[in-house]
């Protein structure tokens, strides 16, 4: 049974979708939670992009040990070096270095001739070898380059030390049976393509990254590329989870291993729908909440009698199955420790201490404590930022009559520590808190785009609320969550401004820090 490794690129190419932006904090706990799954390589950002992404693929570098952690570097010395800087703390320092390949990026993005292509990459990928001992080198663009190019530079590339060459559909222009065909073409024609790591990367613009990437592996590759739940840019990404369940529900077909732990695929999919704001669809393959849903009466008959009639996947197999909560409001500190050891968190005895404080407080106020409001006290005590100048919400009142104008009054403490009140209206409650706090944080803020769900069942289920916003210049996600839909609005709003009072402060450290040295 042949071994399919995944690349999972969640925290690079899954982040690039519009309107998501991680912070370290958070994707240390999506790497973690990567790891769990059995990811074999994790890409965690693109170092040289900016000192965000360089602080959060060194500590993820030095913190995941089970799962080989890469970074992007473009085809020119100064990113390797940066890449090299960022993982050489990791167990097995790996670079990813990409260089476009078809005509059309050639010509019009790189303007280099194909000559000139294939020295940039020769001499990038020498430079990375004698630095890390995994480079993997990727084609942009290689479904639409000529395919006598694309084994000319392999060729080059493989003998210049690269250990992994990457075939993208970079534009998801392919189909199942071309994309195919070019793997079984390049394993025919390229030298030493048998000592290389082939590997698959494919975008879903015409919905087909799954099933292309699939074909990929049918014909040689040996890794598949993609992102939890197909977050990407544009329209996404091969779906990672999609991939692992076909292989393993079709085994009898396909025959190949992944080494992937399906019971972890709904912590890791919901974990990074709540961290980027971005709403699994309904009836998405896998983890969409539809995926078990049966409503025809044909089906519930179907289903009653034998749950294969209608049921090739169960939810137990991709760890979706609940059990029988234990916690209440008179649960001890040794029941509440053991719960979030097995959902897979490690919490010091600070973190384990508050959030068992908020558990008592929620369990005052609803009559069943879930798992999933579990799920949400954990990571916001994992993921809390200590260091930063930050707004907090203090109290928020709303005033509404469906005859009287909406007014939000605000008291929260600013950056200073000086606790303000401020009011004012607007056309709706959401809109009065939002404009009332727009004149808290003193900026030019404009609302992409706003929604509201409820984590759980109930009437007493917790919202959740996600706010994208254009601060001063700078797009930026906030998330909130609360028993109040509009209180979880506040929150997601000062959310997404401390987020970026967050990445200036470090910035101004860094840049003091350099200063200093110098």
């Amino acid at each position: 049974m042949r071994q399919i490794d995944f690349f999972d690129t969640t925290l690079r190419d899954g982040e690039q979708s519009a309107g998501i932006n991680l912070n370290t904090a958070e994707k240390l706990k999506i790497a973690r939670q990567l790891e769990r799954f059995g990811a074999s390589v994790i890409e965690a950002g693109f170092p040289a992009s900016s000192p965000g992404d360089f602080e959060a693929v060194k500590q993820i570098a030095n913190s995941v040990k089970n799962s080989t952690v890469t970074g992007l570097a473009r085809a020119v010395k100064s990113d390797i070096d940066t890449c090299w800087e960022a993982l050489k703390g990791g167990v097995n320092p790996h670079v990813h270095v990409f260089l476009a390949t078809s005509p059309i990026h050639m010509e019009y993005k790189l303007k280099k001739t194909p000559d000139q292509v294939v020295d940039i990459a020769v001499e990038a990928v020498k430079y990375a070898k004698a630095k890390f001992p995994l480079v993997q080198w990727s084609a942009e663009d290689a479904f639409r380059s000529d395919p006598a190019f694309l084994v000319r530079i392999l060729n080059e590339v493989i003998a210049a030390g690269a250990t992994t060459v990457n075939i993208p559909d970079t534009v998801g222009y392919a189909t199942p049976q071309e994309y195919g065909a070019l793997f079984k073409f390049l394993k025919e024609n390229v030298r030493g393509i048998d000592r290389v790591k082939l590997s698959t990367h494919c975008h879903n613009d015409l919905g087909m990254a799954v099933a292309n990437s699939i074909a990929a592996i049918e014909n040689g590759a040996d890794q598949v590329e993609g992102t939890i739940n197909g977050i990407g840019e544009r329209a996404g990404n091969a779906a990672l989870e999609e991939i692992a369940v076909a292989l393993h529900i079709r085994k009898d077909f396909y025959n190949f291993d992944t080494g992937i732990k399906l019971d972890e695929i709904k912590r890791i999919s919901e974990l990074v729908s709540r961290l980027t704001g971005v709403t699994i669809q309904p009836n998405k393959a896998v983890v969409g909440k539809n995926a078990f849903a049966h409503e025809s009466g044909i089906h519930q008959d179907g289903m009653l009698k034998n749950p294969e009639t209608y049921e090739i996947i169960t939810p137990a197999l991709i760890g979706a199955t609940v059990e029988p909560l234990a916690l209440g409001k008179h649960s001890g500190r040794a029941a509440f420790r053991d719960r979030a050891v097995t959902m897979g968190f490690t919490l010091n005895d600070e973190q384990l201490n508050a959030s068992f404080v908020e558990f008592k407080d929620l369990a005052d106020k609803k009559k069943e404590i879930t798992e999933d409001d579990l799920f949400v006290l954990f990571t916001k005590q994992q993921l809390e930022q200590t260091e930063t100048p930050i707004y907090e919400l203090e109290n928020i009142q709303v005033q509404y009559g469906t005859n009287n104008v909406p007014t939000a009054t605000v008291t929260a403490v600013n950056p200073d520590g000086k606790t303000v009140n401020v009011a004012t209206t607007g056309a709706g409650s959401v809109e009065a808190i939002f404009n009332t706090l727009e004149l808290l944080v003193k900026g030019d803020v404009h609302i992409h785009d706003y929604q509201v769900s409820s984590i759980g069942k109930g009437r007493d289920a917790l919202g959740q609320a996600v706010v994208n916003l254009n601060y001063n210049g700078t797009q930026l996600t906030g998330r909130g969550i609360a028993q109040d839909v509009l209180e979880a609005s506040a929150k997601a709003y000062l959310n997404a401004i401390n987020r970026q009072l967050v990445r200036m402060s470090l910035e101004t450290q860094r840049n003091q820090a350099v200063v200093t040295a110098q």
